[in-house]
């Protein structure tokens, strides 16, 4: 386990030369200790250029949901003012290069969910399921999709759990049937593993 700055433990695992954390960040400030407000009204969430997190539908039994600004540590609105740290210590938002090599670790290493160790160029990524929690998903009958069958999710540990997402109107969506992440890159809330 680590640590994050606000005390919050949280598990990792090792992929090969990366390290990575499989549990949703759970931070209320940056890593200096400045404050990432909660933000629950739809218009004011929509209208937002600094950081903000909220609940899934303001339910507190939900994962923290992140807006851009708040994971690049976009904290006020003068722009001479330098950005805060939103991971902890020693711990960094991931670069599209970082997800294409845990992508790639995981197809080499038989993640895929027909076995196939061959790469995203050629057969196409399909982890998802390896890193999807086993629980929590919509059912579905699509072979490979993390709904058909739960119990057989998350083989590799990395335990995606399908919280949604907030979107730029404000509204919610996709609870179930998604679990997205930031990387480093702007407007990249994506989904890596298919």
């Amino acid at each position: 386990t680590a640590t994050d700055q606000d005390g919050n433990s949280f598990e990792w695992i090792n992929y090969g030369t990366q390290d990575w954390s499989i549990e949703n960040a759970e931070v209320v400030t940056y890593r200096d200790g400045t404050e990432i407000p909660q933000v629950t009204d739809d218009g004011i969430w929509a209208s937002l250029t600094t950081g903000a997190w909220c609940y899934y539908n303001n339910d507190s039994s939900k994962g923290k949901l992140y807006n851009w600004y708040a994971v690049m540590g976009i904290h006020d609105t003068d722009p001479n003012t330098p950005n805060k740290e939103f991971a902890p210590e020693g711990w960094n938002l991931p670069t599209d290069a970082e997800v294409t090599t845990l992508e790639e670790y995981l197809i080499a290493n038989g993640y895929n969910y027909d076995g196939t160790t061959t790469g995203v160029t050629t057969t196409g990524n399909k982890i998802g399921k390896s890193v999807a929690s086993t629980t929590g998903w919509e059912s579905s009958t699509n072979i490979g999709a993390p709904g058909n069958d739960q119990s057989l999710n998350n083989s590799s540990g990395f335990n995606a759990f399908p919280y949604g997402e907030r979107n730029e109107s404000g509204l919610f969506q996709s609870e179930g049937s998604s679990a997205s992440f930031w990387s480093s890159i702007e407007g990249d809330l994506d989904n890596p593993f298919y």
